[in-house]
């Protein structure tokens, strides 16, 4: 097999006005104006209008390239478009080769025919999406999301480049993946499908190989080499009598791939290669985790359970959801995917949901997850939306399911396929019209279509109609007892954060709140003047239009108004913490009833107020760290009502953990009023309630409640291993006192120690640096007397900073300081 690389340098027309320029691919048109600079930053200040405006023209890319003898020469010449977005016009030495419509599709043509040996010249033409949403509209109108450009679910596009209540609207165009030409003769691999079969002490590997023969040659042969984990090759050799093969491979012992927190994550390097005699024809690569894995439902006295089984281990799904990471996608890169990863690994998630209105990920997206052992939850790419279902649209729907399905289903990390994201629950909750058409076409897609393709692509992986869903069939899609669950009420419908405790879900997959990025952020796409959350420019960079008034309605429920504008970022971070950590820990407390907490949302795709836990630029929100602490794989947390404080642990490891739960009880002005400590001992895979102090003998009156707090730590081998404090009264009322927090720093190799204690309490303690850095715990409490240290690794300065610089400009700040 021959081929040659068409990425790299192309030169840019614009249909509609005078721009000729070079672009880089992959990227995007958005990408190689900026480079270019023909427009702006599309995130600083309110420039999003302005780029918005070319996505009204077309573009053409063009490029020129080479063609020896020896590759014209092979039977079969293809041009392979990894990712064309969206609606392109190809032309091969000007000849018309395809037009394509979606940007979800691997295509593949044959231009042999249309090649000559020498200089040859490529030419794609991208159509502007909005002239042509806006003439479907017109045929057909069909509803979604109203942060969106209106009519965006006529085109397979991603749906976030339109606009969501996330993000901008900057619907961008042009090759944002590979694009390439190869050249074959004699036969190649048509598909390749692993499937394991786990025994004691072996796992045998199914692999169903085809291939595509264009000429009869009785010297093809197939040799698979493996390669495991400890560096040991084995090899196995078959001759191609069929143009279907089934090659069984044995891995005796077999070292199996767990999920972060309950084993490692070895791979087995699988290398299919195809020969004609000597010759090679063809070479498949994989890597690949030995691993069983699906979603087990089980009828019991609540309903039905949902949780993913992992090597026979029922295990509870701690993570949260994915977007892009960019909506200009040719910013996006293996290393900028890595951190995001190794961020969700520091927090203590296991699972990752990848959310159905952007794309499917690349590759290193899922090698990454391998490699890290996060499971993914992989909805496909529809969501919030209705689609007009005729059989060109079905077609090319069926034919984008096979391309991602076959690419991303051998990877260990994938955990299900989901249908789509709240279109089912939307036909039942949000008052679509339920005699629409547009309904049977649902289920035309999603009830047939889309499950026979996952059916026939990838058997061994289990497929959820949509996410939430009971099951399909528009059977109670948000019924709190089966299935996976959606929970807005606290949020959207302002419910108190306590509302979550109402509920045992049986796997939360979407729960959030919003918060704003910190001031260091905001100062990237603002200037001073904008600097007030009801500007116009941050009111731009706030796409849910009544979010802002729900933040201060929160705030107005738990803490003091802050004294400026910094403040009112810190606070709001707070508050989002605070929220997903009543929802975290209570489904945690009730393991075994829920079985997984992914919370909305994980990273941004531009700079904005949203609810991720990591903004756009990669630093940690407060909830980043709170949620390193609530997805503990030990966790101590309390249920605290007015009457008792109920003391729970909870073990999600695979190992039986002792320690001791120790609990003080004090008031601002009478001091400690209750010390205790009860020895503990939890089984593998269990919640169970330590303790419950009745506080109604301590907190007698309002003075007592807004003095009086718990401080709970779980200790093992005198080590903290999860700690916290309940307040007797809510923050806003509660008299914190000065905390006078003292703080020593150490140079300690590749690493500073800050050591901290405090005279009171301090609530919220936030630590921070000029030139940002990763502080290994933030925004924690801190109770009187207790040391903590707190590491920052100085590979994550921006700076070399000396012991000296760092002190200086450490800044130390907690709730008090806030108002």
């Amino acid at each position: 097999m021959k081929s040659i690389n068409l990425s790299g340098s192309w030169n840019l027309k614009c249909k509609d006005k005078d721009i000729d320029i070079s672009a880089v691919v992959p990227g995007s048109v958005y990408k190689a104006l900026i480079d270019e600079n023909i427009i702006e930053d599309p995130f600083y200040r309110d420039n999003e209008k302005e780029a918005y405006k070319y996505s009204e023209y077309d573009f053409i890319y063009k490029r020129s390239f080479v063609i020896d003898q020896e590759l014209l020469a092979q039977e079969v010449v293809v041009l392979k478009c990894d990712g064309l977005d969206t609606l392109a016009e190809i032309k091969v030495n000007n000849k018309l080769i395809a037009e394509t419509t979606n940007m979800h599709r691997t295509y593949e043509f044959h231009v042999k025919d249309v090649l000559v040996e020498g200089e040859n010249e490529i030419e794609i033409i991208f159509s502007s999406p909005l002239k042509y949403i806006r003439e479907k509209q017109k045929e057909a109108r069909l509803w979604g999301v109203g942060d969106a450009v209106d009519g965006y679910s006529h085109i397979r596009k991603a749906h976030y480049m339109f606009g969501w209540d996330w993000g901008p609207q900057l619907p961008d165009m042009g090759i944002w993946r590979e694009i390439s030409i190869y050249s074959y003769s004699t036969a190649k691999f048509s598909d390749i499908y692993m499937t394991q079969i786990h025994h004691e002490n072996k796992v045998t590997i199914d692999a169903k190989v085809a291939y595509e023969i264009l000429k009869e040659d009785e010297n093809l042969n197939i040799v698979v080499e493996v390669k495991e984990p400890n560096g040991t090759h084995k090899n196995y050799k078959k001759v191609v009598a069929n143009s279907d093969e089934s090659i069984l491979i044995d891995i005796e012992n077999p070292e199996l791939w767990w999920p972060r927190g309950y084993g490692e994550q070895p791979l087995y390097e699988i290398e299919f290669s195809l020969f004609s005699g000597q010759t090679l024809l063809d070479k498949k690569d994989y890597k690949i985790g030995l691993r069983t894995i699906t979603i087990k439902q089980e009828k019991d006295q609540y309903g039905e359970s949902f949780e993913f089984n992992i090597n026979g281990i029922s295990i509870f799904a701690m993570g949260a959801n994915y977007i892009p990471e960019d909506n200009i996608l040719g910013r996006c890169d293996k290393e900028k995917t890595r951190k995001l990863i190794e961020d969700c690994i520091e927090a203590n998630f296991n699972c990752i949901r990848v959310w159905g209105g952007g794309i499917y990920p690349e590759d290193y997206f899922f090698d990454l997850c391998d490699e890290y052992g996060l499971i993914v939850w992989q909805d496909l790419m529809y969501a919030c939306s209705v689609y007009k279902v005729d059989d060109e649209f079905k077609e090319d729907c069926v034919k984008e399911a096979e391309d991602n399905v076959r690419r991303i289903r051998h990877h260990a990390s994938l955990g299900l396929w989901c249908g789509n994201n709240e279109i089912e629950s939307a036909w039942i909750d949000w008052g679509w019209n339920p005699k629409s058409k547009f309904k049977t076409d649902y289920v035309k897609l999603f009830e047939i279509a889309l499950p026979e393709v996952v059916k026939k692509v990838d058997p061994n992986t289990f497929y959820w109609r949509s996410s939430p869903s009971s099951g399909g069939s528009f059977d109670d899609p948000s019924d709190d007892n089966r299935g996976d669950k959606h929970y807005w009420d606290v949020w959207h419908g302002l419910k108190p954060f306590e509302d979550f405790r109402k509920f045992y879900f049986r796997f939360a997959s979407e729960f959030g709140f919003q918060s704003f990025p910190c001031l260091k952020t905001v100062e990237t796409f603002t200037k001073e003047e904008d600097r007030n959350i009801f500007s116009y420019v941050m009111e731009s960079h706030q796409k849910n239009g009544a979010a802002n008034g729900k933040i201060l309605y929160y705030l107005a429920q738990n803490y003091k108004y802050p004294k400026d504008f910094d403040a009112l970022l810190y606070v709001s971070q707070l508050l989002q913490g605070e929220a997903m950590k009543y929802a975290v820990e209570h489904f945690r407390r009730n393991r075994g009833r829920c079985m997984g907490a992914i919370y909305w949302q994980l990273n941004d795709c531009w700079p904005v107020a949203s609810w991720s836990s990591i903004d756009s630029l990669g630093t940690w929100k407060a909830l980043h760290y709170f949620a390193k602490r609530f997805f503990n794989p030990v966790l101590a947390s309390v249920e605290d009502t007015a009457e008792s404080y109920k003391v729970y642990v909870t073990n999600d490891t695979l190992e039986k953990v002792q320690g001791t739960v120790d609990l003080t009880l004090r008031n601002n002005v009478k001091g400690v009023l209750l010390e205790k400590s009860i020895d503990v001992v939890l089984e593998p895979l269990s919640a169970q309630m330590i303790t419950e102090i009745d506080i109604t003998e301590f907190i007698k009156d309002n003075l007592d409640a807004r003095n009086t707090y718990l401080h709970y730590t779980f200790k093992n081998n005198c080590k903290i291993i999860s700690e916290g404090v309940i307040l007797g009264e809510k923050a806003k009322h509660f008299e914190l006192a000065d905390p006078k927090v003292e703080a020593k720093v150490i140079d300690d190799k590749d690493k500073f120690i800050v050591k901290l204690k405090a005279e009171n309490l301090a609530k919220y303690v936030e630590l921070s640096i000029a030139d940002q850095g990763r502080f290994e715990d933030n925004y924690f409490d801190l109770a009187p007397g207790v040391e903590k240290e707190v590491i920052i690794s100085k590979n994550t300065l921006r700076k070399d900073f000396t012991l000296e610089e760092l002190e200086e400009q450490l800044k130390i700040r907690s709730l008090v300081n806030s108002y």
